[in-house]
């Protein structure tokens, strides 16, 4: 089977499961895992921040980074497609307490005349009041779309001017960077926390990090550990996105060139891919993805008419030519 669900069904190579087993480790609950804290260092020191946090999941790290600039009964205002709105399992309500609300964007950009009206400064004891302003890049429900870097600096100015925060989903922004060639330290430039995934285009089996000031990440150590996700000796867990950092990045090309192959053979056009995700509706989408199991191809519906295909680690050139020449055929 080719499986393109998900970024997320890759399997460690031989190599990061060497440098897993080679992993030095201590206990991270009291900060004491070598491993665990050279990957922190690390990830900060890229997006220019003072300190990262490492968490088991993507879910987690977006949970205590929008909890670090969002008190509960305030407000975070996203694209409606957003995956802290969408894919979190309204997490940040039934945790944090905090609420949302939404702009709508086809491609998941940002919309700053929109955001102008949404915008809900402090009007007294009446109104629930902004207090951060959240973007997702690459934008996963609109088809891994980037978001520019011109049009995040303007959101960062739009939020200094309101003296509001600016969250920064960067679960794909390893693929962003590769398809435009923007720093980490730019895109770190814009948002005042962030959360990044090791395990989706990067290829570990499990870890993301929050990102942002020392103050920050000290708050979510606390939050982490009270929701239960203290971890022990997690040194082998946080090897195997070093050395992802090391190794996976760049080859990312590879994997927006495989998807462009796969939007043409599905009639999508491919100077629409942006980067590894491709989506396209289909009226029948359930059987589609039925028929494409069939033939031995594994793909997913993100909604009662849309289908994704997501290219990755595993998927090899010929896996993509082969699945391309499935997906022409159903």
């Amino acid at each position: 089977m080719i499986d393109l669900r998900s970024d997320t069904v890759t399997r460690p190579t031989e190599a990061m499961r060497a440098a897993m087993a080679a992993a030095e480790v201590g206990d991270d609950v009291y900060g004491e895992d070598p491993t665990v804290r050279a990957l922190e260092e690390r990830v900060a020191g890229l997006f220019g921040h003072q300190a990262a946090l490492f968490t088991p999941t993507g879910s987690l790290a977006n949970v205590l980074a929008v909890a670090a600039v969002v008190a509960p009964g305030q407000e975070v205002l996203c694209e409606a497609r957003a995956h802290i709105a969408r894919a979190e399992l309204g997490a940040h309500g039934a945790v944090s307490g905090l609420t949302m609300r939404t702009w709508s964007h086809p491609r998941g950009q940002v919309d700053l005349a929109v955001l102008g009206e949404l915008f809900a400064p402090d009007l007294g004891p009446y109104f629930v009041q902004t207090a951060a302003l959240s973007v997702e890049n690459t934008h996963n429900f609109a088809g891994g779309a980037v978001l520019p870097l011109a049009d995040l600096q303007a959101l960062r100015a739009f939020a200094d001017e309101r003296q509001v925060a600016v969250h920064l989903d960067g679960a794909r922004i390893w693929n962003a960077h590769v398809a435009t060639g923007t720093s980490f330290a730019d895109y770190g430039a814009i948002a005042d926390v962030l959360a990044v995934c090791l395990s989706k285009g990067l290829g570990a089996p499990a870890g993301s990090l929050m990102v942002g000031s020392a103050d920050a990440i000290a708050a979510a150590r606390v939050r982490r550990k009270r929701l239960g996700a203290g971890m022990r000796q997690v040194g082998i867990l946080a090897a195997a996105g070093l050395h992802a950092l090391d190794h996976h990045v760049e080859r990312l090309v590879d994997d927006h060139a495989h998807a462009r192959l796969l939007a043409e053979a599905c009639g999508t056009d491919p100077a629409a891919v942006d980067t590894n995700i491709v989506t396209f509706d289909r009226a029948d989408a359930p059987g589609f993805v039925a028929r494409a199991r069939e033939a031995g191809v594994l793909i997913g519906a993100v909604g009662a008419r849309t289908i994704r295909l997501v290219t990755h680690l595993d998927v090899s050139r010929d896996d993509a030519e082969r699945a391309a020449k499935v997906l022409a055929g159903l």
